[in-house]
């Protein structure tokens, strides 16, 4: 065993770790369940609802999430029957995207937040305390022997 295997910080770090990785998919696991579309489907329906017309790119922007991303699971929505894509009247080369009656009445049932827990949990700590975080973690993600950096394009709800 190396020091490093009994260090009794590191080890709790990780335990809390598995809690927030365990909230996070037992969130996700109950947003399914009770309304039939992932997580990251869920957070769509909310954007686009709050912002009615929006087009993919500015969604994918919103989300924080790759564009190509974000037009699967948009169109994953559609074929669902719950955003419906519109061109606009004013430029025929843009789409928006609204939501069917079918995905407002779902939104009003799904359980909160819907861009899930842990960037709910984000929004509430100061700028300082995520300075602070970003820089640890950063760290942490240099000490990992395989990284792939595209993971963070891509939803917490679909990792």
């Amino acid at each position: 065993m190396t020091d490093r295997s009994r260090n009794p910080q590191a080890t709790e770090a990780l335990k809390k770790f598995r809690v927030i990785y365990g909230c996070v998919r037992q969130h996700f696991r109950d947003v399914e369940q009770k309304c039939g579309v992932s997580g990251s489907q869920l957070w769509i329906l909310q954007e686009v609802a709050a912002a009615p017309g929006i087009g993919v790119s500015d969604l994918a922007e919103q989300l924080s999430v790759h564009q190509s991303t974000c037009s699967q699971l948009v169109e994953k929505l559609v074929a669902k029957g719950l955003v419906v894509k519109e061109r606009s009247k004013a430029d025929q080369r843009r789409v928006g995207l609204t939501l069917s009656s079918k995905a407002a009445k779902l939104l009003r049932a799904a359980p909160g937040p819907a861009e899930g827990v842990f960037p709910d949990a984000l929004k509430a700590l100061g700028k300082r305390e995520l300075r602070e975080l970003n820089a640890s973690l950063s760290n942490i993600i240099e000490q990992l022997r395989v990284r792939d950096e595209r993971f963070a394009e891509r939803p917490l709800a679909d990792l």
